[in-house]
């Protein structure tokens, strides 16, 4: 009974009490009515977000509800003599869900407007034009999730890539299901080795636990994690070509401008981290302030590109479509409010069950009982069934005692885990709804032994090339 309720809350502890281990230790209700009781909330809440496909129930409404019943029965059944401890407890937090709901904020924010000025229909459609073969697509639509995962989110980039799928084999279901796995597989494990790749490596590096460069050791393991399954898959890819296409979409005024300063704003957040010891989030928000000033300037001589004039052909081309004013604020607004509530809830339930002291039960059982390299090899096969935001969550707020090279290993395991099953990641669920009939749970479980594969290949050169972190 104690392994499945230590397993229970592996998979929902988040990083909320980044600093709460010290209260969470001297309290100790893991056996208690009140704590069974908290615990059942939680898992019932979250069984309810696992099941969102089927009841149509947004993920965040769940949890939040729940995190509110947990610090309920938190502050009422508080045995401490110290009134406020539950209070400070709560307020950390919140302090530390507020510093990552304001990066992502940021972030989101950046993606919007670049999809709003058509920066990833321009790449669509110039990949869907070239004519190239199912096989080079395949190749070329996982390569290219590999490299933009690290910079986009993995889900931004695997709806652009299985878009580029489906508008070139729409009339081809098997090369659908084989580049959509493959898509999945490629976004999720490039967004391992960057920390804007991922939250899970966001995670990591907002806490300080690894910098902004010595990520970059997980490139090779990562590649290995999306080469090996590619490499079996390609021989079942059809050696046919599709119908070729002349769509051609133009990218608008000042889509340029924006993607530079997405660049410098990764480059402020990481500046201010490294060598001001700024929290990341500051330097986003900065970054934010950047793309505040240039959506003033679009809106201040959109007028100008209204009127037609001696423009060359290119700068005609790039006002096409542009005749709503660029609003920064309409980008925050499309933000994924239900993801960022859904972190809250996750967060302060967890940070009330840690409260309660049920990390010392994980603890003991994964870095202690099973040590550490199986227990982060576990953590990325339970992310294939679970989210492995709520599970990397569970690892920090236990923050065992570990070496580089392992905190390195978790991220990775976290980072590509759910590529093993379609309901592993947030880019599995959606190109399910977006390739609907064509890439399903059963077509990805068929190649999951290779998939699982390449997750096992990945550990081993992780384990070989970066011997030294250990």
């Amino acid at each position: 009974m104690l392994f499945f309720g230590a397993l229970a809350l592996l998979l929902v502890v988040p990083e909320s009490g980044w600093g709460a281990e010290s209260a969470a230790t001297q309290l100790d209700m893991t056996n208690s009515a009140v704590g069974y009781f908290a615990l059942g909330i939680f898992v019932l809440a979250y069984a309810l977000v696992m099941a969102e496909e089927f009841t149509h129930l947004r993920k965040s409404k769940p949890v939040i509800l729940a995190a509110g019943i947990i610090w309920t029965l938190v502050a009422w059944a508080y045995p401490g003599t110290d009134p406020h401890a539950v209070e400070q407890a709560l307020r950390h937090n919140i302090l530390e869900y507020a510093e990552l709901m304001l990066f992502l904020l940021a972030a989101m924010t950046y993606i919007n407007a670049m999809e709003e000025r058509l920066i990833f229909e321009s790449l669509r459609s110039w990949l869907v034009r070239k004519g190239f073969t199912y096989r080079q697509l395949f190749w070329l639509t996982g390569i290219l999730a590999f490299f933009i995962s690290p910079v986009a989110d993995n889900l931004t980039t695997a709806l652009l890539m299985c878009a580029v799928v489906l508008a070139v084999g729409a009339d081809n279901p098997r090369f659908v299901s084989l580049a959509c796995i493959n898509i999945v597989v490629a976004a999720n494990a490039g967004g391992a080795f960057s920390p804007f790749g991922d939250i899970t490596t966001l995670m990591v590096w907002q806490k300080g636990i690894v910098d902004f460069f010595t990520f970059f050791l997980l490139f090779v393991p990562s590649v290995v994690n999306f080469v090996v399954p590619a490499a079996f898959m390609h021989f079942a890819v059809p050696r046919v070509s599709p119908a070729p296409s002349d769509e051609v979409v133009f990218m608008k005024r000042g889509a340029r401008v924006i993607m530079l300063l997405f660049f410098f704003t990764i480059c402020t957040a990481v500046s201010f981290h490294n060598f001001l010891h700024l929290p990341p989030m500051v330097g986003m928000m900065t970054g934010l302030a950047y793309l505040q000033f240039f959506g003033y300037y679009l809106n201040k001589t959109h007028y100008k590109y209204e009127v037609p004039g001696t423009w060359s052909e290119k700068k005609a081309r790039e006002r096409i479509g542009d005749v709503v004013p660029f609003e920064i604020f309409h980008h925050v607004a499309r933000a994924e409010w239900d993801t960022l509530l859904f972190f809250y809830g996750v967060v302060l339930c967890v940070g009330g069950l840690g409260f309660l002291g049920y990390l010392a039960v994980v603890a003991q059982v994964m870095y202690i009982d099973w040590g550490p390299t199986f227990a982060n090899t576990m953590v990325g096969i339970l992310s294939a069934i679970v989210d492995n935001i709520p599970v990397m969550f569970a690892v920090l707020t236990m923050n065992p005692d570990m070496s580089l090279g392992q905190w390195l290993l978790v991220t990775l395991t976290a980072g590509v885990g759910g590529s093993m099953l379609s309901i592993g990641s947030a880019a599995g669920v959606a190109l399910m709804g977006q390739a609907r009939g064509k890439y399903t749970f059963f077509s990805h479980l068929r190649w999951t032994p290779a998939i699982g594969l390449g997750y096992a290949a990945s550990i081993l050169a992780h384990l070989w090339i970066n011997s030294s972190q250990f």
